[in-house]
């Protein structure tokens, strides 16, 4: 049976916003934001909307539900460990410099992450990294660099004395890495990918996308990576036939461009 009222609701976002939640896994939406609608004293997604069109904080709201915003910094370190000894030095190594992006990179701990990690090679000065998301309203958050301390949980501790200054309970980032970092709005599905990127990373975010819209961007990530180049995935979405794409595994949750 067709929801005519989410149907709608799909509708209605997409030509507002350009985000087209028919391409997100169904019950797991629509549970989310019915969730917050109701909070917020709505009973239909018809009133949610006609909510959202009156106020922007209700819209950044909803904004926030649906992109998934949970994020902080050196998410699963080990990863970022592997990224260090063994995936930068050889890329750096071909090239001198990188280019480097960080796909649907939420409220900046990402791009951030990043950016630190990259300063152990390259100077500061010389650090660039493209950070991208579909919400503008978390990209002026991540512009911000402004975190609660649990985002820093797995952050070492020089990293954190050196790049971080403490303002009451929260964590502000310095002004060299935020310089290092630049933030655009992008639909991963529907607008094109910059190409020739030796570093792509896109984190936490495919799992949500259905096979048909993850096996799209997988073609997109591999053709805007240059040879050898390196897609750093989450610790819930391996490739299980990355060949098809054109990648090779070079450790776990990296694929390599062949």
């Amino acid at each position: 049976m067709v929801d005519q009222d989410y149907e709608l609701f799909i509708k209605n976002i997409k030509r507002k916003s350009g985000i087209d939640l028919s391409l997100y896994k169904e019950a797991q939406m629509k549970r989310r934001l019915i969730s917050l609608y109701e909070k917020r004293g709505f009973t239909s997604f018809n009133q949610f909307f006609e909510g959202i069109s009156k106020k922007s904080e209700l819209y950044y709201e909803f904004l926030d539900r649906m992109t998934i915003n949970v994020s902080e910094f050196y998410r699963n370190y080990k990863r970022w460990q592997v990224l260090e000894e063994k995936i930068l030095p050889s890329l750096i190594e071909k090239n001198g410099h990188i280019k480097v992006w960080s796909a649907a990179c939420s409220t900046g701990e990402e791009p951030y992450t990043i950016a630190m990690i990259l300063s152990k090679f390259i100077p500061l000065t010389k650090v660039k990294v493209l950070a991208t998301d579909i919400d503008e309203n978390v990209i002026a958050r991540a512009k911000l660099g402004i975190y609660p301390e649990r985002s820093l949980n797995e952050v070492p501790v020089e990293i954190k004395n050196k790049y971080f200054k403490k303002d009451g309970t929260n964590f502000i980032v310095s002004e060299e890495i935020k310089k290092t970092v630049q933030f655009k709005k992008q639909n991963l599905l529907s607008d094109t990918f910059d190409t020739n990127f030796d570093l792509i990373v896109c984190r936490n975010v495919l799992i949500y996308f259905t096979e048909e819209a993850k096996e799209t961007l997988y073609s997109k990530f591999s053709q805007a990576l240059r040879k050898d180049g390196i897609f750093f995935v989450g610790s819930t979405e391996q490739i299980f036939n990355a060949d098809r794409f054109g990648f090779k595994s070079a450790d776990t949750f990296f694929y390599q461009k062949k």
